[in-house]
């Protein structure tokens, strides 16, 4: 007897007409809650983000939620698994269920002949690119860092080596769609190709599904793994790690994985582009006078000449002492804004210096309001 179709919008909290954003917002949100670094030891915990990440996997993909909301291949009762969510094919887990969404039912070539023919090469296919984020303080980001990460993903099945079929036999050619994987309809002198509504596409069903894997030819499993950021990278820097994506069907090639860098701001540094921005902080008689300063650098900290005069929000660079570039093309800039400090309360004292100041301070700086207005109407 053959299971009830899982719920994915429920597994996500979703409704079934939730757009791309939300899901992957739900996604997020219950991968963070769930993730087994966060839940170490905890089975149940483990299974659940499981459960979360196949539900995103399908609904993320325009393709494979079309076929699911629709119950067409590898989503059909009876599908091209032979038996659709048949439990005791995969063990009775809900995760081991989900499974079997993935991969696409071990693909099969064109081959001539009719139905119930082996296809005996079935078609390779690439293994899809994962997307995961890893964040960083501004430190990590500034210097590169190696960062552990726990990736929900697919692995082949040891048993079928990713065939899908059970050890010993093969899949066979699509009585449908004769290995092509499509199905033509005709219009007039036109004709309409769709995706083969009994092997998805494949070209070939799998009679005798791999007890192990359930004709996925995939395992759902969470790779743990060291990868090395480089330094330089920002807040929403993607970083590509070649070949550790889902592994590929039918000795197809594995698929990417990308690294989404999440930084945390720093209390003194703000990164611009390809500068760095600090905010210096000056005492009127420094602005006024001038006076040599010292000032955070990412590798330490430099003197820097403050020019007499200097106004609130005039901006001093150093060259060369920013961030790296990524690529290793050298580093950028820092910018020093100069903000002049003004206490707020005055001893006696103070406000007497002032007043002396004042004193010899000859001009109104607002004169030149007044003038601009009056030769206008002059």
């Amino acid at each position: 007897m053959a299971a009830t179709k899982p719920d994915l919008y429920k597994i996500l909290g979703v409704g079934k007409n939730a757009s791309d954003e939300e899901i992957k917002k739900a996604y997020r949100k219950l991968a963070r809650r769930y993730h087994p670094d966060a839940n170490q030891g905890d089975a149940r915990a483990e299974e659940r983000f499981k459960e979360v990440s196949a539900a995103y996997d399908v609904l993320s993909d325009p393709d494979k939620r079309r076929a699911y909301d629709r119950g067409t291949g590898p989503f059909a009762a009876g599908g091209p698994a032979g038996g659709g969510f048949d439990p005791n094919a995969f063990g009775g887990s809900f995760s081991d269920i989900l499974s079997n969404l993935f991969g696409g039912g071990g693909g099969g070539g064109r081959a001539s002949g009719g139905a119930g023919q082996r296809a005996t090469r079935p078609r390779t296919q690439r293994g899809r690119d994962l997307e995961t984020e890893v964040s960083l303080s501004f430190e990590e980001a500034i210097e590169g860092t190696q960062a552990s990460l726990a990736v929900p993903t697919s692995t082949t099945c040891e048993t079928c080596r990713g065939s899908g079929a059970r050890p010993g036999t093969a899949p066979t050619i699509c009585p449908v769609c004769q290995g092509r994987g499509v199905e033509s309809q005709g219009q007039g002198v036109f004709s309409i190709s769709k995706p083969c509504s009994r092997c998805g596409g494949s070209g070939s069903i799998i009679e005798n599904p791999c007890p192990t894997c359930g004709g996925s030819g995939a395992r759902r499993t969470i790779r743990r793994l060291k990868v090395n950021i480089p330094a330089g990278v920002r807040d929403g820097s993607r970083v590509r790690i070649a070949g550790k994506g889902e592994a590929g069907l039918n000795g197809g090639e594995p698929g990417d994985l990308f690294v989404v860098t999440r930084v945390s701001a720093s209390p003194i540094f703000r990164q611009v582009g390809d500068r760095v921005e600090v905010e210096v902080p000056l005492t009127v008689p420094e602005a006024l006078r001038g006076a040599t300063v010292e000032v955070p650098t990412l590798d330490g900290s430099k003197k820097l000449r403050v020019a007499p005069g200097t106004r609130h929000g005039t901006v001093q660079r150093l060259r060369g002492e920013g961030a790296p570039k990524l690529g290793g093309h050298g580093r950028g800039d820092i910018h020093y804004r100069f903000t002049i400090e003004l206490p707020r309360d005055l001893t006696a004292a103070q406000r007497k210096a002032v007043d002396e100041l004042a004193k010899t301070m000859d001009g109104n700086p607002r004169a030149r309001l007044f003038r601009g207005r009056t030769e206008a109407r002059a």
